[in-house]
């Protein structure tokens, strides 16, 4: 389920009724400085599609009639979640989009998520602001790995986060990021390095948040 606190709600947003013409939007969009808004229903409730403010600039310099309803030019109608939604759907929702829409249990217009909210949770989730070190460490994606990494690196310190990346099937070489607490020292840093590399773990990457 997404959490609400990253969701921009229908009250801070800029949007547009379904009946806004072509040029009444474009005023809207310069005004509020998007290239893009939402546009709902009259009632202000159901998500209609997204009006991008280069479409009405392309139509305008070919001669399109500006009077003409934003619905003419209507974008991503079915580009939208649930606030139920697995949050890692969202992901593959929101990739080509500057935001993704949300809709409420009643399938609602509820707000939007955008790249930045979604960035910046990750970036909280990866600790690299309260973090040491971030060590890179490459596995052949064995039962038990995680496990064992884990173990070698909480015999010095606990781990702040853990991604793993490379998880598509095929793969055999898994790459996991441990984000190490504040107070690890160099020295330890290094004790880990050498515990690691003693199982068959390769550390490729050390990155020092710190610097």
């Amino acid at each position: 389920m997404l959490l609400k606190t990253l969701i921009k709600p229908k009250k801070k947003l800029t949007t547009v009724k379904e009946d806004c013409t072509l040029e009444e939007a474009l005023h809207i969009l310069e005004d509020s400085g998007y290239r893009c808004v939402p546009i709902l229903d009259e009632s202000g409730k159901i998500f209609r599609g997204n009006i991008y403010k280069m479409h009405i600039y392309r139509h305008k310099s070919r001669g399109g009639d500006m009077n003409l309803p934003v619905t003419y030019l209507l974008k991503n109608a079915t580009k939208f979640v649930s606030i139920n939604s697995a949050f890692f759907n969202v992901f593959f929702s929101i990739k080509d989009l500057p935001y993704i829409t949300v809709l409420d249990e009643n399938n609602y217009f509820y707000g939007i998520l955008t790249h930045t909210s979604l960035l910046d949770m990750l970036s909280q989730s990866w600790n690299v602001n309260v973090g040491s070190y971030v060590l890179t460490v490459v596995s052949a994606g064995d039962r038990g790995d995680l496990v064992e990494m884990s173990k070698i690196i909480t015999k010095y310190t606990s781990i702040a986060s853990c991604i793993t990346l490379d998880v598509q099937q095929g793969e055999f070489v898994r790459r996991t990021m441990f984000t190490l607490p504040a107070d690890v020292s160099r020295e330890k840093l290094e004790t880990i390095v050498k515990a690691l590399e003693k199982k068959n773990f390769k550390v490729p990457e050390i990155e020092d948040l710190q610097i």
